[in-house]
């Protein structure tokens, strides 16, 4: 009876003992949020696993929830107190709103074979500004030949060819023979603007060239010059 008592026991000690060896796959943190992302980002984490147990680790399939995220980890073996990276890539290309994806760890671990890490974000759909674009038909003209001490007068016309307001802020000559007017400051997509310029060709003889620039809120075209000519005879 005694003898049946101990061996019971020997037996119920061991298989306890049995359960508690064996690989055991942990992880610092079990999830990660990237938090709010641009549509098309491509965004990566590092997750550490470890073997906490007393056998080899062996990682026999890794597999993400959705297409758009790829995990690959250093190690496919993983010896008893040794950790390596489980690196996970997540392309938010054709995403949008909250996301949480799901990567499944397959290993030898006899209570944990499915080893389950999460990782969250919230993608952002692209916001596409309007933007105005100050276009010239033309950006020079020649009067010619003209008599000193004439007048000249030319008008430019402008457009606003983009999607915005587009605004001009400021107006200025390369001399003070020269004068620029603007009919309209302020135009909404598609309208139009002319741009008067007066030359006093008084004083003046031979090859002449003035500029006018114009500043305005267009980001791609912030500053234009124009350029006004004439062969000036006394």
């Amino acid at each position: 009876m005694f003898r049946n008592i101990i061996f019971s026991f020997i037996l119920f000690t061991s298989l306890s003992f049995a359960q508690l060896f064996g690989p055991k796959i942990s992880a610092l943190q079990l999830s990660h949020d990237f938090g709010n992302i641009k549509q098309g980002d491509t965004v990566t984490f590092v997750f550490q696993l470890s073997n906490d147990g007393d056998d080899t680790l062996k990682i026999k399939d890794i597999r993400a929830s959705c297409g758009c995220t790829a995990a690959v980890t250093d190690k496919k073996e993983i010896l008893p107190g040794e950790k390596t990276d489980l690196k996970v890539t997540f392309n938010s290309t054709g995403k949008k709103g909250k996301q949480t994806k799901h990567i499944m760890v397959s290993s030898n671990d006899p209570k944990t074979p499915e080893f389950d890490l999460v990782i969250n974000s919230v993608v952002l759909e692209p916001t596409t500004t309007k933007v105005p674009v100050l276009y010239f038909n033309e950006s020079d003209h020649d009067f010619g030949v003209v008599k000193e001490g004439k007048l000249l007068t030319y008008t430019f016309d402008f457009f606003n060819k983009g999607e915005g307001v587009l605004e001009i802020s400021n107006i200025m000559t390369s001399c003070g023979c020269t004068a620029a007017v603007v009919d309209n400051k302020i135009l909404a997509p598609g309208e139009k603007g002319t741009l008067k310029v007066e030359f006093d060709s008084s004083a003046k003889s031979g090859k002449t060239n003035k500029t006018i620039t114009v500043i305005s809120n267009d980001p791609d075209h912030h500053v234009k010059i124009l350029t006004i000519s004439a062969d000036i005879n006394k």
